[in-house]
């Protein structure tokens, strides 16, 4: 049985259009990817056990919970994170099941899974409550549900919150989606339904970029949601001016003698 949520379909082709700007794919390999395995750790999953992947992009953590021994299945909005995700299953030479799904309406039945993991991914769904009702639903009773977001204090999460009044596009009344990176808010969300047993924040080191220019010139070249911003404001040369001088002051305060950190929260939860 699954939950028959109401979505709308503008919202979603809008979402799945916008993950599919630039090279997503390419950026969570590049600089992301150490998350994966850390998340998995975390989640403590083991071979045998069947694990959910929700939002899972390109298969960060789909790859390293294979590599587990688990059943895995590897979910997300947009066919074509799935795709290069496939590709490099095919390069580990792992099985992995794969299956297009919004993580606010997930197709599959209740109490289905031993784990459901998502790294830096269901916090993008637009609707928080109905995302994490989702992540319970489908996790067995005594399961496990491991997440890792952006911190709203870190350097993705005022990334996210410098662009977003330049994104007309997205829906109104989507709360800002590093609210996933507050333990308060993500135990309100989960209720009484499930306990969080660890919530601790790490830093991703980044050493990738020289200059707070080329962090900027990364960004706006493969990261959908800034490549949506600069679209938007493409016709006026102020706005475009202003953003440029915010994400480069930004990339500026968190780079150090070319590292930087992004704080996420490593969270685990036991459903009840």
């Amino acid at each position: 049985m699954t939950v028959d949520y109401p979505t709308t379909s503008d919202t979603l082709t809008i979402h799945r259009n916008m993950w599919a700007m630039g090279d997503y794919a390419l950026m969570a390999e590049q600089v992301m990817a150490p998350i994966g395995p850390v998340l998995v750790d975390a989640s403590g999953i083991s071979a045998g056990d069947r694990v959910l992947d929700v939002a899972a992009g390109s298969g960060n953590v789909s790859i390293p919970a294979a590599m587990t021994g688990a059943a895995v299945v590897s979910s997300d909005l947009t066919p074509e994170l799935l795709q290069r995700s496939q590709l490099r299953t095919i390069e580990h030479n792992l099985a992995i099941e794969w299956q297009e799904a919004d993580a606010q309406a997930l197709p599959f039945a209740d109490n289905e899974f031993d784990a459901v993991l998502s790294g830096i991914g269901v916090m993008f769904a637009p609707d928080h409550q109905r995302a994490a009702d989702e992540l319970i639903r489908v996790c067995r009773p005594g399961g496990t549900i491991a997440l890792a977001s952006w911190t709203p204090e870190g350097f993705f999460g005022r990334m996210l919150a410098a662009i977003r009044p330049y994104r007309p596009t997205q829906t109104p009344g989507v709360p800002p989606a590093a609210l996933w990176g507050r333990d308060d808010y993500v135990g309100n969300l989960f209720g009484d339904r499930a306990t969080i047993i660890q919530a601790r924040r790490c830093m991703l080191v980044v050493e990738r970029f020289a200059t707070a220019q080329a962090v900027h010139d990364y960004f706006k070249t493969h990261y959908g949601p800034t490549i949506d911003a600069y679209r938007t404001i493409g016709d006026n040369p102020t706005l475009v001016a202003a953003l440029d001088a915010q994400l480069i002051e930004l990339a500026q305060h968190h780079l150090h003698h070319g590292v930087m950190g992004w704080q996420y929260l490593l969270l685990t939860a036991r459903k009840r």
